[in-house]
C-alpha cells in the first residue's frame, strides 16, 4: 500500500507543470486526486492518464461559487478531504511600470484570493475529521525580489504569510499548513515564456548544477501531504537547487 493510500487530494492548477507532477506523485503514492484547474480538458487528460483513481473538475480558483461547487462534488463522492494542494497560479511577465490596479487584482484575483477561498473550504471539509494536510505553493521569488513579477511576488508573499497565520489557527483541529517554494523550474509554461531566458543566470546562483523540473518539487508536496510530516507546520520549505538558503 502507498503511503497515501485511502486519501483523497485536491490539486488546484493539476493539468499541468508542476501540477501535473505533484498529481502523479500523489497518484502514485496511493492517493484518489481531484485534478482541478480551469483548463477543463487539461483536467480530463491529467486525471484519465494517473496510475489510480482520480478526476477532473474544471473550477476557476478566484470564484467562490465555482469553489464551493467543488467542494459539494468532493464531499458527495467521496465523503471527506484529506490533502489539498494550491498550486493554481498566474505567472507574468510584466514590468512594474506596465503594472496597473487590473493587472493587479487578476494577479492577486487566483495567485492569493484562490488560495484563501480554497483553504477556506479544505478547512471546513477538514476541521470535523481531525487531520488534514494544506500545501501551499510559495515562490523564491519572495526572497529574490524577481522582476518583472511584482504582483506575483506580493501574491506569493501573501500565501507565506498566510501558511504561518492559518498553521497557528487551525492546528488544534489536527490540520497542518505548509508552504514549499520552487525555484525557476522548467515546465512547459515557463519555457515557452520570457522566464525561459533567466535558467542560464539562475544556474550560476544555485548550489547544484541543472535545472529544476516539476518532478523535482512534487516529492516534497507528497512528504508533507503523509503521515510523515505529522509533526511539521507552519513551515516553508525551498526546493530550487540552493538558489535561496536559509
Amino acid at each position: 500500500m502507498g503511503r497515501l493510500e485511502n486519501r483523497v487530494a485536491i490539486v488546484t492548477g493539476g493539468a499541468q507543470g508542476i501540477g501535473e507532477a505533484i498529481c502523479r506523485r500523489l497518484a502514485d503514492d496511493g492517493a484518489t486526486v481531484v485534478v482541478a484547474d480551469i483548463n477543463g480538458e487539461g483536467s480530463v487528460a491529467v486525471a484519465t492518464g494517473l496510475s489510480g483513481s482520480a478526476v477532473a473538475f474544471q473550477v476557476d480558483v478566484g470564484d467562490a461559487d465555482e469553489v464551493a461547487a467543488l467542494f459539494a462534488m468532493v464531499q458527495e463522492d467521496f465523503g471527506h478531504l484529506d490533502i489539498l494542494v494550491n498550486n493554481a497560479a498566474i505567472v507574468p511577465f510584466t514590468p512594474w511600470e506596465d503594472v496597473d490596479f487590473e493587472e493587479w487584482r487578476r494577479i492577486q484575483r487566483v495567485n492569493l484570493d484562490g488560495v484563501f477561498l480554497m483553504s477556506r473550504g479544505a478547512y471546513e471539509a477538514m476541521k470535523d475529521q481531525g487531520k488534514g494536510r494544506i500545501i501551499n505553493m510559495c515562490s523564491n521569488t519572495v526572497f529574490a525580489g524577481t522582476p518583472n513579477m511584482a504582483a506575483y511576488v506580493a501574491a506569493k508573499g501573501g500565501v507565506l504569510g498566510l501558511t504561518r497565520a492559518m498553521a497557528t489557527e487551525v492546528g488544534g483541529y489536527g490540520i497542518t499548513v505548509n508552504a514549499v517554494s520552487p525555484g525557476l523550474t522548467a515546465s512547459a509554461g515557463v519555457l515557452a515564456s520570457p522566464h525561459q531566458e533567466a535558467f542560464g543566470f539562475v544556474e550560476t546562483l544555485q548550489a547544484l548544477d541543472g535545472r529544476g523540473e516539476p518532478e523535482d518539487i512534487a516529492p516534497t508536496v507528497a512528504f508533507l501531504a503523509s503521515d510523515d510530516a505529522r509533526w511539521i507546520t507552519g513551515q516553508l520549505i525551498n526546493v530550487d537547487g540552493g538558489h535561496i538558503r536559509h
